[in-house]
C-alpha cells in the first residue's frame, strides 16, 4: 500500500516552532512536498524537495523563505518541514505530498499523486 503519514502538528504560540514529518512506504518517490490549507483558502505550496542522480533540491514558498527549513532522507524516503518564528498566518492544515515521476514543476497540486492525511498546526497570538 503506498501512503504517506505525516506526524508533529500541534500548537505552539507566535514566535514558536515545530517540526513536522512524513514518511513514505509503498512507493520510492523522486518528489516530495508539503503544502498546507487554512479555513476557506485554497491549498498552498509551502516547501518542496526532490533526489535526482545523488543530487538534492529545494525549494520555498515566499511566504515561508527565511523561517522554514525542508529537509529529507533519500534512502528512507522521508521528508521534515522544520517551522521557525511561526505566525498565526501559518495555522493550517499541513498535507505531505509525494511523486514517483517529477513532472518538471513542483509547486503545482497536479505535480503529486499521493498525498497525506494532513496534520493540523495551530499557532496562537
Amino acid at each position: 500500500q503506498v501512503q504517506l503519514v505525516e506526524s508533529g502538528g500541534g500548537l505552539v504560540q507566535a514566535g514558536g516552532s515545530l517540526t513536522l514529518s512524513c514518511a513514505a512506504s509503498g512507493r520510492i518517490f523522486s518528489a516530495m512536498a508539503w503544502f498546507r490549507q487554512a479555513p476557506g483558502k485554497e491549498r498552498e505550496f509551502v516547501v518542496g524537495m526532490r533526489w535526482n542522480d545523488g543530487v538534492e533540491y529545494k525549494y520555498y514558498g515566499d511566504s515561508v523563505k527565511g523561517r522554514f527549513t525542508v529537509s529529507g532522507d533519500e534512502a528512507n524516503n522521508t521528508v521534515y518541514l522544520q517551522m521557525n518564528s511561526l505566525k498565526p498566518a501559518d495555522t493550517a492544515v499541513y498535507y505531505c505530498a509525494g511523486t514517483a515521476y517529477y513532472t518538471g514543476t513542483y509547486y503545482r497540486i497536479d505535480d503529486y499523486d499521493t498525498w497525506g492525511q494532513g496534520t493540523q498546526v495551530a499557532v496562537s497570538s
